[in-house]
């Protein structure tokens, strides 16, 4: 059903004179109107407000020079407001001819549209008329028209010719909502000594019941290549100190546990006498240590495995027998997976695990620590991070690049987690704050963190 409503002076503020309207307007919706409507009128300037006082007030100017009804005819013209079924029309404007103004004032009566009317007399009529009119704003105008309505009556108050007009329009302005979340940051601790490590993992092989290196032997370049490489990445580098490298070496399972033993003692003192020479490292330096029989690995494979009898193996592996007990159940009861495991697995099962421990050194000045977020971040500290976003506008972009780089060098520390997710609040992006929050602990930082994300996906589901 149409929700028309039809206003009153009392109900509306109506002011038509030659002054202007002064409003403080929260959203101004326009289409500049110059219009001409059958009756000869001319509108202008034509404008809706959303006032401060939840109003939504018209203003405009009504050229009624060419507005000249014949004396048995009258003009009047209805401003109103309307969206879909929704309308309210405001006070309209009537232009009468000499007998048919004199017969309602003759009459007594009011003039065709009530005592709202501001009505003129044609030799009484201005040119130019400003016209303000306000009404209480409802939902519904946001998206409204501005639309006059002009009619000629005749005798007997017949309408002889009517049009409408579209003046103006009104749309309510997106608000921008101001979201300042309530974050804490927190600061890393200093490490008063940056202790660093690179670990890796050769397979040197070596001929049967030989311990002594033969670097063309098989693959044996490539792998003490990469020892050598490891070593070099943090030795030639001026920020850096070594401190120990630590070999271990390991012997498969097949064949006896002191066979095994001898084989992995000594092929780990090989390795070390290999790297003694290639550098002139501190007696001491390389530490060591073995053991016979990787049994950790062999049963980390057969854990993942597809082998048909994979639980019994297990059960075995898990048991209380004695190493070479172990083996040779395995071997003797399932000897077609025994097969497999020695084809396929113990080779891998042959290895030497290194780790070069080294010191970094501490950073002060901030513009190298700026530096080293860009070009060298593992170097840094959790607190040099944190120094280095200090020096910048909290929510900037390079605030939140060092941040986020900070979580990218330690994914597991739950402070970096924790600013990082605060980084990730500030440019809204609730997917990255989520997965960071999942490390940042539960601490109260954490807890406000949470708060603010909640916030922040309320803010886009609306």
């Amino acid at each position: 059903m149409k929700n028309r409503i039809n206003t009153s002076l009392s109900a509306l503020a109506v002011l038509l004179c030659c002054g202007a309207l002064t409003a403080s307007a929260q959203a101004v919706s326009v289409q500049d109107a110059s219009v001409q409507s059958l009756s000869g009128l001319k509108v202008s300037g034509a404008t809706l407000t959303h006032t401060p006082e939840d109003s939504l007030s018209v203003l405009m100017t009504l050229d009624l020079s060419e507005v000249r009804p014949s004396s048995n005819r009258a003009v009047v013209l209805t401003p109103y407001v309307v969206h879909g079924t929704d309308s309210v029309e405001l006070p309209s404007v009537g232009i009468y001819g000499r007998n048919r103004y004199l017969y309602y004032v003759r009459e007594g009566k009011s003039q065709l549209t009530g005592a709202s009317e501001h009505s003129f007399r044609v030799k009484d009529c201005p040119s130019s008329l400003p016209y303000t009119a306000s009404v209480p704003y409802t939902g519904w105008m946001d998206g409204s028209e501005l639309k006059i309505t002009s009619r000629i009556y005749g005798c007997c108050s017949d309408i002889l010719d009517e049009g409408s007009n579209l003046l103006a329009f009104y749309t309510e302005p997106v608000k921008e909502i101001i979201w300042a979340p309530d974050l804490a940051y927190i600061t890393p601790a200093a490490e008063t000594v940056k202790s660093r490590d690179l670990q890796g993992r050769a397979y040197i092989d070596f001929p049967v019941n030989v311990t002594e290196i033969r670097a063309d032997y098989r693959g044996n370049a490539v792998e003490l290549a990469k020892i050598r490489a490891t070593i070099d990445s943090v030795r030639q580098d001026k920020d850096i100190t070594l401190t120990s490298l630590s070999i271990k070496g390991f012997a498969s399972p097949e064949g006896s546990y002191a066979a095994n033993e001898r084989l992995a003692r000594g092929r780990t003192l090989s390795l070390k006498s290999h790297v003694e020479k290639l550098y002139a490292f501190p007696k001491d330096f390389i530490k060591t240590s073995w053991e016979a029989e990787d049994w950790a690995g062999l049963r980390e494979y057969v854990a993942g495995s597809s082998l048909k009898n994979r639980d019994a193996i297990l059960a075995i592996i898990d048991g209380d027998l004695k190493p070479d007990a172990k083996e040779w159940k395995i071997r003797s009861t399932y000897p077609a997976d025994y097969r497999t495991l020695l084809a396929e697995v113990y080779p891998g099962l042959r290895h030497s695990d290194y780790r070069v421990d080294y010191v970094i050194r501490q950073f002060s000045d901030v513009e190298e620590i700026r530096r080293l977020v860009v070009s060298d971040p593992q170097k840094l500290s959790l607190n040099e991070f944190y120094i280095a976003a200090q020096s910048y506008e909290a929510g900037s972009e390079d605030f939140i690049r060092v941040m986020e780089t900070a979580v990218k060098v330690y994914p597991d520390d739950a402070v970096a987690n924790l600013n990082a997710a605060n980084a990730a609040l500030l440019r809204k992006d609730a997917e990255s704050a989520a997965r960071y929050l999942q490390k940042a602990g539960d601490g109260p930082e954490a807890g406000k963190a949470r708060k603010a994300l909640e916030e922040l996906r309320a803010l886009g589901e609306n």
